[in-house]
Formats: structure tokens, C-alpha cells, sequence
């Protein structure tokens, strides 16, 4: 059965005002339109609400069961449309955006001090996570928009690819390679190498890229994250593919990226969001920000 939400409205005005006259007016409706909506409302629930006479209205049994659960519908929709004002007045006082970890500490500093500047009364929520981690929270609605890695796009889900980032090999600056222009793949066999765990989308990418010969290569060790991958290699004992922002999540004092090539790896970053869910305002600004501060990040560089 459908709420006759008018019809409701003006069962209240009457009984709480004890005259079609008073709850009109309180209305703003002519008693014409009133009586209108109580008829309504008396044939669907088939039974009358009111006693009238030419002095008074009062309420009949079955007005009397309905008055206390009408009023407690209409609180109910009070409180829930001042929860919503609510909430939309907060969230205009923050965006929650998901971000690679790499990404988040190399642009994340001056996008927020440009979006700062534009909205100052605004905060930023970053929660730096995995691909699959961003992509989950993307889909919940915990951040309005992610950067992440571009892959099998998601059917609730729309993905806008921004640049293309490559992988370098990242050497301690006293170690042989160090000192290459660029390298091959092939130059990299025999040598101490940091393998990213499987779970990651870097290295998948990698190894999809490289086929059959990323089994020709020494793997010595294997860790779980790309910071310590780039960490492991300023100790001195090997090599790391990583990409290129990565040498930003770092200190990267004593640390040279050398580009590969033959093939050349790269991933490709874009902007996931939710399908037919708009961004706000001050998301769509964020995104803007963000989009250029990663174009203008990813260009060919050999840190000396």
C-alpha cells in the first residue's frame, strides 16, 4: 500500500488544531483541497477519521489508533532528512580520496596545498592503500574517487586512465649499473634482484611483460611493499624494479633510477569512481588537481 504522505499531513494539521479551518490555514490550503485529502485518505483506509459536527471534529476510534503512528512517521522523517542535511553540510567540509601509495607521497603534498589555497575551509582525506584496496572503497562510498592502477575495469565501477608511469631499475649509486644511460632486461641477468610479492599489481605487470625470461633473471630476495624494496637496495645487496614515483616514497640520497628498455614496463594510473554517482564540487576540483600533478610527474629523468 502506498503512504498517502498529503493525505497523512492533513489528518495531523486537523486532529492536533480541532478544525478544518485552523489546520487550512495552517496549510495553506482552502478547505476545499483539505476535505479533499481526508476523503482520500478515509476511502482508502475504508473507514471514516473524524466525527463532524457543525461545533467540532473529533476523532473517531480509528482516528484515535492512527493519530500517535502518523505523528511518529512524520519525527521519523524529520530526523532523517535533518540526518542528511547533516551529513551533506559535513561533507562539504572534506574529501576522502583513495591513492597509491607511491602517487600519495610524490603529488599529494602540493595538489593539497593548491586545493587548500582554492578551498580553505575544506579538508583532505587520504587513504593511501593497494589497488584493490582503493577500488574497494571507491565501490563503498568511503572515498569519492581513487589513483590507482588501470587494469580490469570493474562493472560498477569507471575507470579514466592519466598517464603511463614506467619502471626503472633502482641501484645504489656505487653499484656497477649505476652508471648505465638505460639498461636491457637481458643486462639485468645474473644480477641480485628484489622481487615485489605476487599480490601486487606491479608485479604482475612486470611479469606479463616479461613472459617466459622473467625466469632467467635472479630473484634473490622478495618483499611485500615497494618502499622496501627501495630500501633493501640503498643497503647495497641488489637491484629493484619499481616505478618511478617510487624513489619519492623514499629518502633517495644515494639512490639512482636507471631507465629499461627492450621491453619497456609501464603501468598506467588513472581515476577510478563509482558509475552514475556525480563527484561533489570540491571532488571534481581535487581530481582536477591531481590529474595534473600527474602528468606533469611522469616525464623520462635519471636522478644523479
Amino acid at each position: 500500500m502506498r503512504v498517502d504522505v498529503l493525505g497523512l499531513q492533513a489528518f495531523v494539521a486537523i486532529a492536533e488544531r480541532g478544525s478544518f479551518r485552523a489546520a487550512a490555514s495552517h496549510l495553506n490550503l482552502s478547505q476545499t483541497a483539505l476535505s479533499h485529502r481526508i476523503r482520500k485518505l478515509e476511502e482508502m483506509l475504508g473507514t471514516p477519521l473524524f466525527l463532524r459536527t457543525t461545533r467540532q471534529v473529533s476523532l473517531t476510534a480509528a482516528g484515535t489508533t492512527l493519530l500517535p503512528r502518523a505523528r511518529r512517521i512524520f519525527e521519523d522523517l524529520g530526523s532523517a532528512l535533518d540526518e542528511v542535511r547533516i551529513d551533506l553540510q559535513e561533507g562539504d567540509d572534506q574529501v576522502s580520496v583513495g591513492c597509491l601509495p607511491t602517487v600519495a607521497v610524490h603529488c599529494m603534498p602540493s595538489v593539497i596545498a593548491a586545493f587548500a589555497r582554492r578551498h580553505p575551509g575544506v579538508g583532505v582525506r587520504v587513504h593511501d592503500n593497494s589497488a584493490s584496496e582503493i577500488a574497494g572503497k571507491v565501490q563503498s562510498g568511503e572515498v569519492e574517487f581513487g589513483v590507482t592502477i588501470v587494469a580490469a575495469n570493474r562493472w560498477d565501477l569507471e575507470l579514466k586512465p592519466v598517464v603511463k608511469e614506467p619502471f626503472v631499475l633502482v641501484s645504489h649509486r656505487d653499484m656497477p649499473l649505476a652508471q648505465a644511460a638505460s639498461l636491457t632486461w637481458a643486462q639485468l641477468q645474473g644480477e641480485p634482484l628484489v622481487r615485489i610479492s605476487a599480490e601486487t599489481g606491479n608485479r604482475i605487470l612486470i611479469d606479463d611483460a616479461l613472459g617466459a625470461r622473467r625466469e632467467s633473471l635472479t630473484w634473490r630476495y622478495e618483499v611485500q611493499r615497494v618502499v622496501t624494496a627501495v630500501s633493501l637496495v640503498r643497503s647495497g645487496i641488489g637491484y629493484a624494479i619499481v616505478p618511478q614515483l617510487a624513489l619519492d616514497a623514499v629518502e633517495a640520497g644515494g639512490l639512482v633510477a636507471v631507465p629499461l628498455r627492450s621491453p619497456t614496463v609501464t603501468r598506467t594510473l588513472g581515476i577510478v569512481t563509482r558509475k552514475t554517482v556525480p563527484l561533489r564540487p570540491v571532488a571534481r576540483d581535487l581530481l582536477s588537481l591531481l590529474s595534473q600533478a600527474l602528468k606533469r610527474s611522469i616525464t623520462p629523468r635519471r636522478d644523479e
